[in-house]
């Protein structure tokens, strides 16, 4: 029996159908937002890996806005 997330995704969540996919993904937030756990961070403080997130993500969007000409390399 899968023990893990990405065990039970490999194993059954992967072979359903798209509509099926989407009809378990509500159902498992449901289930988390009647719960009432409280697994978002809500607070403002940033961390090292969030800075580094947004710094990854903005540096790989510019480069994909602002592609370098290579005539000019």
């Amino acid at each position: 029996m899968p023990t893990t997330a990405r065990e039970v995704f490999s194993q059954a969540v992967s072979a359903l159908p798209p509509t099926e996919r989407l009809r378990l993904a509500a159902l498992i937030l449901d289930d988390l937002a009647q719960s009432n756990l409280s697994v978002v961070d809500t607070s403002d403080a940033w961390s090292a890996q969030d800075v580094a997130d947004l710094m990854a993500f903005s540096l790989h969007h510019a480069a994909t806005l602002y592609p370098e000409d290579e005539e000019l390399a």
